[in-house]
């Protein structure tokens, strides 16, 4: 790890996460125009912001330090595959949750080394929930060490997490076929259900459905820390980051 990293306030990160989130909430709190992407994507007022601050902000404090964020233009991999250190940001991530008021949709900020999510902040600020975590110094949930919640018997009981808005077929068929005597399934928006497991609220998050890296990256970095994975579906491979297309592979967090 170099020395670079080692500088590398995670404070700072959060601070830049609750800057994002507060801009967010006040647009939030009122009515707000609804943009379609390309791939018919919702886009609001909140994600242009978040994301131009997150940007400003880590370019001021981590010039020499490349970015890839959902909302910005998609760098060639000629480029990305140089790069040692990289911020992968996802500025709303559940941005159907933010426009459904449901509160459940995130911050995202991972620092990722070559092709692992090395720092963490995924910032809640509907719920007012922050995790962060940096590699070899824990993982947490508004300053509580992760895990906090066990589960000793996951054979008489599973507590399994889905996606609110994207449940697929396949998921739900993976999740209804697990070895266990009892299931209890939940829904939730966005990267909280990483954190889900991260924390041990749930024991495990399979999603056989699209996703992209920066949907997923910081919320990676503080499931490794808590001592969970995040590893391919039907492989025991753990997923991987700035890959030369940047679709995730289906994957399961335990």
């Amino acid at each position: 790890m170099t020395t670079q990293f080692k500088t590398i306030s995670i404070d700072i990160i959060k601070d830049i996460a609750l800057q994002a989130g507060n801009a967010i909430m006040k647009i939030y709190d009122k009515d707000f125009q609804i943009e379609y992407k390309d791939d018919k994507s919702p886009l609001t007022q909140a994600d242009k912001l978040s994301n131009e601050i997150i940007c400003t902000q880590l370019k001021k404090y981590f010039p020499t330090i490349p970015l890839m964020s959902e909302e910005n233009a998609e760098v060639p991999f000629s480029m990305r595959k140089e790069w040692e250190y990289y911020w992968c940001i996802d500025p709303i991530d559940g941005t159907k949750e933010f426009i459904q008021k449901n509160g459940e949709f995130t911050v995202n900020i991972a620092l990722i080394h070559k092709t692992i999510p090395v720092l963490g902040v995924v910032y809640a600020p509907a719920l007012n929930d922050i995790y962060c975590s940096k590699k070899g110094e824990g993982a947490y949930k508004n300053g509580q060490k992760l895990p906090f919640l066990f589960n000793n018997e996951p054979q008489k009981c599973l507590r399994v997490v889905a996606s609110k808005s994207h449940l697929s077929e396949e998921t739900q068929s993976f999740i209804d076929n697990l070895d266990t005597l009892k299931i209890e399934q939940v829904s939730k928006g966005s990267s909280l259900k990483l954190c889900m497991v991260a924390e041990g609220s749930a024991d495990i998050y399979p999603r056989l459905a699209p996703t992209m890296e920066w949907d997923t990256a910081a919320a990676h970095a503080i499931v490794i820390e808590s001592g969970k994975e995040v590893v391919i579906y039907n492989e025991n491979e753990a997923v991987v980051y700035n890959k030369e297309h940047l679709l995730n592979p289906w994957f399961i967090v335990r």
